[in-house]
């Protein structure tokens, strides 16, 4: 299946291409990218129109085999000179026409800045600063980014709902788009486990993507390079390491994700379920959160604009203790009693939230293999 590339990748490339023919005077309508994957993206420029202080053009968004809403649409990025700052470069990003605001806390960025997340940032940094550094130029750049159809998309997105207004997020944390077709995941899921079980390991790690590696590779030092991706397929993944004779698994995810299990939930996609507020309010109950608190829980867009609500309650060990009993217990149930599984539970802000008892022995496991490995 074809790779896509997000609207991230889409953004840094029209912004690299705009810094070339802005620096340059040199027309430009072809440019390449490296993702943060390694992989390279080759996208043709579009809708130039330039003069001599800014510079604007255009990248199509190609979802590859996994098309979404955002395929087809064109990134935009206008580069322009930034006066005022010649002591020291700066590289300053902003939104435009159709890429949204975000107004609640919790998300990747902060309330009152241009929905454009850290990754995407960097690689329009990095790409837009091999420019400079090529054509000898130390001033600074503004690069505005804008999706002129970006408001009409936003209405089909859950930007609404998070608290973006106003067009649609730039995203992406790898680059590319991974095509997500249901079948050829899970038979991915099941050749990356079958494979291990081939290996002789009786014991897996898993996490449903790159957030939960990146959180055990940070938070541990441990790499997880050898451990299998879910995505969203939690259930069916326990179904088929279980029948391949696996005896343990850790499950590691973010709050946002996992919080769905611990309610029974083993299909994570926000198509099938999303009852993440009313899963935290009812776990902060149990464990006798002031109402009132509840009651902004309820109210919350994200997990992560959730968990500081429960901090302030002094009870987030205690809630989070019981949401990863919880997990344990509903996909312990799944295994049929054939697995035993533990859990860390963590958010992006807070780091660890919780992980079950047997969780720690895994630091051993993972280390032992990791140096027979080497």
């Amino acid at each position: 299946m074809r790779y896509g590339f997000t609207t991230g990748s889409c953004a840094a490339a029209a912004a690299k291409a705009a810094a070339y023919m802005l620096l340059t005077g040199y027309w430009k309508t072809e440019i390449s990218i490296e993702t943060p994957r390694k992989i390279l993206f080759k996208a043709k420029v579009l809708d130039i129109c330039r003069n001599e202080n800014e510079v604007r053009c255009g990248v199509e968004k190609d979802g590859g085999d996994d098309p979404d809403i955002t395929t087809g649409a064109k990134i935009y990025a206008k580069v322009s000179y930034l006066k005022g700052k010649e002591k020291e470069q700066e590289i300053v990003i902003e939104g435009g026409i159709g890429v949204g605001r975000v107004t609640r806390p919790g998300l990747d960025q902060p309330v009152g800045s241009a929905a454009i997340n850290r990754v995407p940032r960097e690689m329009i940094k990095r790409e837009v600063l091999e420019v400079c550094r090529a054509v000898d130029y130390e001033g600074s750049l503004l690069i505005e980014i804008s999706v002129p159809k970006g408001e009409e998309l936003c209405q089909r997105t859950f930007n609404p709902r998070l608290g973006i207004v106003g067009g649609i997020s730039i995203l992406g944390t790898s680059g590319i788009v991974e095509p997500m077709s249901s079948q050829a995941l899970l038979d991915t899921i099941h050749l990356e486990l079958r494979q291990r079980r081939a290996l002789g390991f009786d014991y897996v790690a898993v996490s449903p993507g790159n957030y939960g590696l990146d959180f055990m590779k940070k938070a541990y030092g441990y790499d997880l390079d050898r451990s299998v991706k879910c995505s969203n397929f939690i259930g069916a993944t326990i179904d088929q390491a279980a029948a391949l004779g696996f005896r343990n698994m850790l499950l590691t995810g973010h709050i946002g994700k996992l919080v769905k299990v611990a309610g029974g939930i083993m299909n994570t996609h926000s198509k099938e379920a999303d009852c993440r507020m009313e899963l935290l309010a009812a776990f902060s109950i149990k464990e006798q959160v002031d109402l009132f608190q509840v009651r902004k829980i309820l109210d919350c867009a994200t997990a992560e604009e959730a968990v500081p609500i429960i901090a302030e309650s002094r009870k987030l060990q205690q809630v989070m203790n019981r949401i990863v009993e919880s997990i344990c217990y509903y996909t312990e149930k799944r295994a049929d009693g054939k697995m035993k599984i533990d859990c860390i539970l963590y958010a992006s802000a807070f780091g660890e939230l919780a992980k079950s008892k047997g969780a720690e022995r895994w630091f051993t496991l993972l280390e032992q293999e990791q140096v027979q490995l080497i």
